[in-house]
């Protein structure tokens, strides 16, 4: 609530002004009629008229920390009427590059857009501070201060993360806080990963999730294209893999194109030598057979040549397609090493890995050595942050994933388990897929329960890697982030609708446990909640 104080000297009390002016001495403008009758005398200076009463001056509370979804980090509170959007302002650049930001800003606060103007009253002001730079590039400042809202960050990233906490504050009709936010990220990847092989969602949907992750500060989704069950992306090198429902390459290039206006990257993944049922299907010739010719649902016979080169195929034409610095590799529950003696079950794969490795190698190494070809495939096409699930990395193997491969650590229940210690005193870096927390599988099959915002908001933190158990901070540093995942295994036991539903509020509690370092966050979920709802 405003109060009003008066200067110094006048009655403050809220009184009206005749009364002011009694109290201080000055004559009334009804004393001064009747006066008038009297003329003065010679020499005598004629009364001046009475000083208006200064107008009162509004003096307001300190502000309060804005309330969004991720929490900010840092709020610098001041006193001021703070700024809520009106039609005859602008959003305003300071250079270029920021249109796009800028333009969608003006678009969902009713607001011109300025162009590269000076701001006045009442503008949003977006611009590039490189003295920002040791924050990180998704880091930002947003200033509240005389009627104008000011956004700085060091990098495009960091200016649109803070033009999402000025939509979440002012919507519904409120007001940006007075005073200075200084925020930033605590965890560089935060992502969705979508599982559209085993159910196709259309481009629409996709697209609706991406406009939700960015205004959430999310900056990744996955997409889990090709499976046993479905191929979901036009294919020119293969087209006979690809299922019915798909999506084309237009379809790939605008949700590509909206995400990255968004400032996320749209990382693919064609798991393999395993998850390759769909491909498969047309070219049994590469599929994997046991000691007795039965075949091996979903698994590459990785002793064949050609079973690289129609891999190595997709993983060029679709290079061209994703751009950005990341691309999962999958790796995961290559059936050949889920048998007690892969050796004998897989004569053909143990012959192969010691023609490579030499005697004494083992199928495992053939497999790592795998992983580490598929590696340098992506590579030479620009890739450097590349992923693989941690049930792809052999602790049998002598040969040895390269050491730049991250882990994507989602299970401790594979063959042989390694804890997340075991990746991380290697000095491997690590995302967090934990299947305990951020797993939504639909249909709920071998055990996994659909995840609760309430449960990961509560217990779960960046450093719980496996079950419900952090691993030392010693290792923080390491681990990159994490990745919410939605998992298809009974595809029409939710509607796309209902899976939109239900993973909304886990969403939330996600973003909030990556971006803000506190393991228990400042508001209650009861809390929480109400806010989510509020935001839409």
């Amino acid at each position: 609530m405003s109060v009003a104080f008066w200067p110094a000297g006048d009655g403050g009390s809220g009184t009206d002004l005749g009364a002011t002016a009694a109290s201080s001495g000055e004559t009334r403008p009804s004393e001064a009629a009747g006066a008038a009758s009297s003329a003065p005398s010679a020499g005598s200076r004629t009364p001046s008229p009475a000083a208006p009463a200064p107008s009162p001056a509004r003096v307001y509370p300190l502000s309060k920390t804005p309330r969004t979804i991720p929490a900010v980090r840092e709020h610098v509170p001041a006193r001021g009427p703070g700024w809520r959007p009106a039609s005859t302002a602008r959003v305003v650049v300071t250079g270029a590059g920021l249109a796009d930001e800028g333009k969608l800003l003006a678009g969902e606060l009713r607001m011109a857009y300025g162009g590269k103007v000076a701001p006045r009253a009442g503008d949003v002001q977006l611009t590039l501070a490189p003295g920002q730079a040791a924050k990180g590039p998704e880091s930002y400042t947003l200033t509240v201060s005389n009627r104008r809202v000011t956004i700085a960050a060091p990098a495009e990233a960091g200016v649109f993360y803070g033009t999402r906490t000025l939509k979440q504050e002012v919507a519904g009709g409120g007001t940006a806080s007075e005073g200075v936010v200084r925020d930033r990220p605590a965890k560089q990847r935060r992502g969705l990963s979508l599982d559209t092989a085993r159910k196709h969602f259309p481009a629409s949907w996709i697209e609706d999730r991406v406009r939700e992750l960015g205004d959430l500060k999310f900056n990744e989704l996955d997409l889990h294209f090709s499976d046993d069950q479905g191929f979901r992306i036009a294919s020119d090198t293969h087209p006979e893999i690809v299922s019915r429902d798909h999506l084309t390459k237009a379809e790939v290039r605008r949700i590509v194109a909206l995400a990255a206006s968004r400032h996320i990257t749209v990382v693919p993944e064609i798991d393999s030598p395993g998850h390759l049922g769909a491909v498969l299907a047309v070219h049994p010739e590469l599929q994997l057979t046991n000691a007795q010719g039965t075949p091996v649902r979903g698994a590459l016979d990785i002793s064949k040549p050609g079973a690289a080169k129609i891999i190595d195929d997709l993983l060029g034409e679709y290079a061209d397609l994703f751009p950005g610095a990341s691309w999962h590799l999958g790796g995961d529950e290559y059936r050949a090493l889920a048998v007690a003696n892969p050796a004998v079950s897989y004569p053909q794969l143990a012959a192969a890995a010691t023609a490579r490795y030499g005697a004494g190698a083992r199928v495992s190494d053939l497999a790592t050595g795998w992983l580490n070809d598929r590696a340098a495939t992506v590579r030479a096409h620009g890739r450097t942050a590349v992923r693989a699930w941690n049930d792809g990395f052999y602790l049998s193997s002598s040969v040895q994933a390269d050491k730049n491969i991250q882990v994507a650590y989602w299970t401790g229940k594979e063959i042989g388990a390694r804890q997340p210690a075991g990746y991380l005193s290697a000095g491997r870096k690590v995302v967090n897929y934990n299947d305990e927390y951020l797993y939504y599988v639909l249909g709920q099959p071998n055990q996994f329960f659909y995840p609760t915002g309430e449960r990961i908001y509560k217990q779960w933190t960046p450093r719980v890697l496996r079950g419900t158990t952090a691993v030392s901070s010693a290792y923080d540093s390491q681990i990159l982030g994490g990745v919410f995942a939605v998992w298809c295994d009974l595809s029409n036991a939710q509607t796309q609708k209902q899976v939109a539903a239900g993973i909304r509020m886990p969403l939330r509690a996600t973003v909030q446990k990556l971006w803000d370092p506190r393991a228990q966050p400042s508001l209650s979920w009861t809390d929480f909640k109400k806010l989510a709802n509020r935001l839409g």
